[in-house]
């Protein structure tokens, strides 16, 4: 069985999907960019400032399902430029606590809206 989570505190999903997907006691948080939750628009001006609207935006639906980051067990990064990974690291590492979530970065070639990173995550419900 499967339950939607949805929350207008972070970004509308840009196509036929869901924020997150709560099955079982995980929670699939699709992959967030950094998109403004109230205009829909791309902010940052680094790679630094949108890793860190892309993590908000991933709590915002973590705290619409009752949980915080602190759930998290995985996350996907993907990286239109792979030369951007010691900054993402230092914003990334101000979300998280030891046990740091298990974690895959990938290099892409492009990004929807024209973002430098995306993240999605897996969460579970202690």
């Amino acid at each position: 069985m499967k339950r939607e989570i949805a929350t207008e505190t972070a970004p509308d999903a840009l196509g036929p999907y869901s924020q997150a997907i709560e099955s079982g006691d995980l929670i699939f948080v699709s992959g967030q960019i950094a998109l403004d939750p109230a205009t829909g628009r791309l902010v940052g001006e680094s790679v630094e400032a949108e890793t860190c609207q892309v993590l908000k935006n991933l709590g915002a639906i973590l705290t619409a399902a009752g949980l915080t980051l602190d759930a998290v067990v995985r996350t996907t990064i993907y990286l239109t430029d792979l030369g951007d990974f010691p900054r993402v690291n230092q914003a990334y590492a101000d979300f998280f606590t030891t046990p740091f979530p298990a974690r895959a970065t990938v290099g892409v070639a492009a990004l929807p809206r024209g973002a430098r990173i995306e993240i999605d995550a897996i969460a579970r419900r202690v």
